[in-house]
């Protein structure tokens, strides 16, 4: 291999005989193959946490986004549906197959947030439960026998949901993402944008852009970790997108012969996956198919690592090992 060229075979190469080869390209980018080969064996973990008051619809979203019953309700929770006297933590995981590729998917949904009169510090319990798994993460770590591959629950994505008011954020809203922010990544959507009409979307999204950026609230993805030019032309579209207005629906209708998942109204269906009538396939695009990977590591490299210096930096944190308690000293 000399000057980058493939080449398509290697002689002298094979079981000892003289004559049999190796047949087959041979250049540097197959690792890209044994890359592929290697992740669809072992597989990967994407945790995604909801958060937002009941009633937005974030169950439904979720199951429309993955297209599988991956919600709480859709896994037996909740019968009746009662509002938690405090916010609660339930996570449901499920393992998704597609082309070979094997994801194992956590919903972390948080009942209870935002629906009692008195909201003060109700984000506390979502924050606890994001630094616990880095802490999870981090003792594995440490650990001198450490497990070949470290199971991940850190929570990589926070899908906040914002009323439709049309009005501006909420005090909480503003709160919630001022203090959790710092610790994952946010992407604030609006939901049940069918209840407001194009002109007030637009000029809804317009002020809740504008109330973000002058609390000083960054939302994935932030500006600093753009890598090159092109990721950073790519995330300002996404970021004049933002926030998503979005539908969820699970029920499918007829519409002009073919079947399509929507909400019907008094004045026909309203498309989910139809970039004309909501911004759920925006949503859909930007969360799996272009930016769930840096999700990953935006988590691991900036979050957790920001939550790994300061704990290792901590006088009652984690201790380093000491060289003299290792089989290493006597080198």
């Amino acid at each position: 291999l000399s000057g980058g060229v493939g080449v398509d075979r290697v002689p002298g190469l094979g079981h000892s005989g003289g004559g049999s080869t190796l047949l087959g390209y041979i250049g540097i980018d197959t690792i890209i193959e044994q890359m592929r080969k290697k992740t669809m064996k072992a597989g990967f973990d994407f945790n995604i946490m909801i958060v937002g008051h009941s009633g937005l619809g974030k169950s439904t979203l979720v199951n429309t986004l993955f297209k599988s019953q991956v919600s709480r309700w859709s896994s037996g929770w909740g019968g009746e549906h009662k509002i938690p006297k405090t916010v609660e933590i339930k996570a449901v995981s499920h393992v998704i197959e597609e082309g070979g590729v094997k994801m194992k998917l956590t919903v972390i949904d948080t009942p209870g947030f935002g629906d009692q009169i008195n909201n003060e510090n109700c984000w506390d319990p979502i924050s606890k439960y994001i630094n616990e798994q880095y802490e999870k993460f981090l003792k594995e770590e440490v650990n001198i026998a450490r497990k070949k591959r470290i199971p991940d629950t850190r929570v990589h994505c926070c899908l906040y949901f914002i009323s439709p008011t049309g009005h501006s954020l909420r005090q909480l809203d503003i709160e919630f993402m001022k203090h959790l922010s710092r610790v994952v990544n946010i992407i604030p959507v609006i939901a049940k944008s069918d209840t407001m009409t194009p002109d007030e979307k637009n000029e809804f999204k317009h002020r809740v852009r504008k109330e973000l950026e002058t609390y000083g609230i960054e939302y994935y993805p932030q500006n600093e970790f753009d890598d090159d030019m092109e990721d950073k032309n790519e995330n300002d579209k996404i970021r004049e997108a933002m926030p998503f207005a979005v539908v969820g629906s699970d029920k499918e209708y007829q519409v002009n012969g073919k079947r399509v998942l929507g909400r019907k109204t008094a004045w026909g269906v309203v498309e989910v996956e139809n970039p004309n009538h909501c911004e759920f396939a925006l949503l859909r695009d930007f969360l799996i198919r272009s930016h769930l990977q840096d999700l990953k590591e935006v988590t691991h490299n900036i979050h957790y690592e920001t939550y790994r210096a300061r704990r290792l930096n901590d006088n009652g944190g984690l201790h380093p090992i000491s060289v003299n308690n290792t089989q290493e000293s006597n080198l």
